[in-house]
């Protein structure tokens, strides 16, 4: 019965060797624990909350093409041409139930199956992964899009290989799967292998700490932009992995880019905006909870940190990045999008198929 937290995986940096492990492409889209029993599905979340509405189309998929009784742990996902898009999967969360059945109709989601929990009433939580797959492979036999089973393999070389190729289909790396395992939500028995690459951009201005006071002043994140082919610059994302005590030196060290800092300042209008670029600005309110505090305070942007990220989605860094460096030496505007390395394109239909 949900919820059930899924069972996670820590990352390594290499594709781990040799027998006893299965290898899974890493889909980059919504986690999701599926439960059917008849005509009652359930779309469990990460966090174990339900995303059922938000996923109509999904939900009827599930009831015409999974076991009756069943759980399974999947991947909701959307795709856009021949790459994955989870901008789009950004947009189906949304309060109106009348915006959810448009865009289920535009940019309809897929499910893609890794694993069995229970079928009937047989949990199979304690069996191993190896078995595990094969009674997957069994009972989903026959779907069709848009339910996929992913792919799967216990050759390491070709593991490999999907991870050098598949990232063009817009995917963020390999999972790797003891072959003998059993099922153990929150527990990070998997290994997640991902891209990681560095970029020099422009520090625009930073976000307080949710523990910051007037009287102990501590940095959240730093606001990261890169120049765009037209001179304006965008903001790509943040840096946020900072120890307590280097956020209480940020706050003293940045003092002198605070002040006059939005005389001419390229995101000044972006309190009152709605949008630039793809819709994506740092004070725009968070989608996942309406209480977060996002707005920022700005900084002159001339000063330039190297970090370090997985990947792309659009013109953003799809997960927050780590800081590596102040660069100093760079001039802030060199910091283009020039600089950033393009993953060379996959057929994601023939992936999916």
């Amino acid at each position: 019965m949900p919820p059930v937290a899924p069972m996670l995986a820590k990352s390594v940096k290499d594709v781990p060797d040799g027998p006893g492990f299965l290898y899974e492409p890493k889909w980059d889209g919504f986690r999701c624990i599926v439960f059917r029993d008849g005509d009652e599905v359930e779309l469990g979340s990460r966090n174990e909350r339900p995303m059922t509405r938000y996923f109509p189309e999904v939900v009827a998929a599930v009831r015409e093409q999974l076991p009756e009784r069943c759980v399974v742990d999947a991947e909701i996902v959307i795709a856009a041409g021949d790459k994955l898009d989870f901008e789009a999967l950004l947009q189906r969360i949304h309060p109106a139930k009348s915006r959810v059945d448009l865009l289920a109709e535009q940019t309809p989601a897929s499910l893609v199956i890794f694993d069995l929990l229970a079928l009937g009433d047989e949990s199979y939580m304690d069996t191993p992964l190896g078995e595990r797959r094969r009674k997957l492979d069994e009972v989903l036999a026959h779907v069709t899009s848009p339910v996929h089973r992913t792919s799967v393999t216990d050759d390491p070389a070709l593991a490999g290989e999907w991870f050098a190729t598949f990232e063009g289909a817009g995917l963020d790396g390999i999972v790797a799967k003891p072959v003998d395992g059993p099922y153990e939500p929150d527990k990070r028995t998997m290994f997640k292998i991902k891209h990681e690459r560095t970029a020099d951009c422009v520090v625009a201005g930073f976000r307080w700490h949710k523990t910051s006071t007037p009287e102990q002043p501590l940095l959240g994140s730093l606001l990261l932009g890169l120049y765009a082919d037209d001179g304006r610059l965008q903001h790509v994302g943040v840096v946020a992995s900072f120890p307590a005590k280097r956020r209480a030196e940020l706050v003293e060290e940045l003092a002198p880019w605070r002040e006059n800092a939005l005389d001419g300042h390229p995101w000044r209008d972006w309190a009152e905006a709605q949008a630039q670029f793809e819709g994506r600005m740092p004070g725009a309110q968070s989608r996942w909870n309406a209480k977060k505090d996002l707005s920022w305070e700005p900084l002159r942007p001339e000063r330039v940190v190297e970090v370090r990220y997985d990947h792309m989605e659009g013109t953003r860094f799809r997960h927050t990045t780590q800081f590596v460096r102040w660069r100093d030496d760079r001039d802030p505007a060199s910091c283009t999008y020039e600089q950033l390395e393009v993953p060379v394109s996959y057929d994601l239909s023939s992936l999916l198929s």
